[in-house]
């Protein structure tokens, strides 16, 4: 399996890599937060984009990706803006959702760009493309926020992910049970061993799926989500927590 290297960061190479989500709703949060983060042992941030006041004026987040881009330096930044559908802040038409994430691609400014699966198939050729011509990557994403799929069925959207030309699949999910958080460690595990040639990222979402967020490098799972402040998701992590934990079982798992 090939790995993705984004600056100096490569996924899918020993314990999971850690990214912490950029959360800040004004500009003066956001250039705080950069900041704060700088102080953080992460890998990646990921810029929440939907969090924003001004994501809908294309010209602000331009001149606030810019201003993000020079305190962060050389740490790898995810550009995701994620839909309300999929648990996000925003409800954006499809169209400008298309325009955004293009028009942010085209600045060289993000290192990933977050395209979510369930888009629309022509929106999503249309943008995995267009991330590419720039030269970043894709994180091609799924969330369920109301259930765990079958394992059928999250190793089939991975798979298309794959297919697609996401250089990251990512699924997150929901469990009502113990047994749900299970299906999703089975799927990523059948995912890594048949069909899997790139690294992918899977987690079972609140306390009940904290154990996927921490057991990646057993299962197949190559980046996960830590919380500097305010978590993102349900079942995030402090991420000095998070990279204690990680370490220790890097260790245990390699003598």
């Amino acid at each position: 399996m090939r790995t993705v290297t984004v600056r100096d960061v490569v996924i899918g190479e020993g314990a999971p890599s850690i990214c912490v989500p950029m959360v800040g709703v004004t500009a003066a949060q956001l250039v705080e937060e950069a900041r704060m983060l700088m102080a953080v042992d992460l890998d990646v941030v990921e810029w929440r984009v939907d969090f924003y006041e001004d994501v809908a004026d294309t010209v602000k987040v331009k001149e606030m990706l810019r201003e993000i881009r020079g305190i962060l330096k050389d740490i790898p930044l995810i550009f995701t803006f994620r839909s309300a559908k999929e648990g996000g802040e925003r409800d954006f038409s499809v169209a400008s959702y298309v325009a955004l994430n293009r028009e942010i691609a085209a600045t060289g400014m993000a290192d990933i760009v977050d395209v979510e699966l369930f888009t629309g198939e022509w929106e999503v050729a249309q943008l995995v493309s267009a991330v590419h011509q720039a030269g970043a990557k894709v994180i091609m994403s799924n969330h369920d926020f109301d259930k765990t799929p079958s394992e059928d069925e999250i190793v089939s959207r991975l798979v298309k992910m794959q297919e697609i030309g996401a250089d990251l699949p990512k699924i997150a999910v929901m469990p009502q049970s113990a047994a749900d958080v299970l299906t999703l460690l089975g799927a990523t595990n059948t995912m890594r061993e048949k069909y899997a040639d790139r690294p992918i990222i899977t987690m079972s979402m609140a306390g009940t799926g904290v154990i996927s967020r921490l057991a990646g490098e057993i299962f197949g799972s190559a980046l996960t989500f830590g919380a500097a402040k305010k978590v993102s998701a349900p079942g995030q992590v402090p991420v000095d927590e998070l990279r204690q934990v990680l370490t220790l079982l890097h260790k245990s798992l390699n003598g």
